[in-house]
């Protein structure tokens, strides 16, 4: 079901607004996952999509958070943009783009952050930068005049969410909380206590 037209603008004027006030990095957010051996794991990434059908971010497969979203496809996101007071949550199942959504990003990318997603194994040990920049310089020369292709292991995951909710600092800790639930096939709006 998707994310109702209410939401989804009441999100992008968040967005706006932070951008506005100069925040440093609007698109950040937590992105938490189930670890592997249980427990939970959280990490900052960048937003760089949201639609009607979720939230898309972008990584290596093989990485921690990929590796967990594989064993179960669930994430919570945590927006919070302090120079206006306002954090989002958002609770939901994960799924990868599609290929050619990946490939369309990919190729948007700055050419050397594509030479670095063939490059990094990400989250694997490292012996030394030093080789992984070697490696940098040995993909630009095999890849000199012509476009850098998406690896196969560098996708979208796109976090469909069940649960959207809205924080918005008051005084004296009165804050106000509206959390957007997706029940069945439909969305309901609720109030929260703060």
């Amino acid at each position: 079901m998707n994310i109702p037209r209410e939401v989804l603008q009441e999100f992008g004027d968040c967005m706006e607004a932070a951008v506005k006030a100069g925040e440093t990095e609007p698109t950040a957010m937590t992105v938490a996952t189930p670890g592997l051996g249980g427990g939970v794991a959280a990490r900052m990434v960048l937003l760089k999509a949201f639609d009607e059908q979720g939230f898309v971010f972008y990584t290596n497969l093989e990485s921690n958070k990929g590796r967990q979203i594989s064993a179960s496809p669930q994430a919570a996101l945590v927006f919070y943009w302090k120079t206006i007071a306002r954090q989002v949550l958002v609770e939901g199942r994960v799924e990868l783009v599609s290929g050619q959504e990946a490939d369309d990003y990919f190729a948007s990318r700055d050419r050397r952050s594509q030479l670095g997603a063939w490059a990094s194994k990400q989250s694997q040990p490292m012996k030394s930068r030093a080789r992984m920049l070697k490696n940098v310089v040995a993909l630009e020369a095999r890849y000199i005049g012509r476009p850098v292709p998406r690896p196969p292991h560098w996708s979208g995951y796109r976090v469909i969410p069940h649960m959207i909710e809205f924080w918005t600092h008051r005084n004296s800790r009165l804050h106000d909380r509206f959390r957007y639930t997706l029940d069945e096939e439909e969305w309901t709006k609720q109030r929260l206590f703060p």
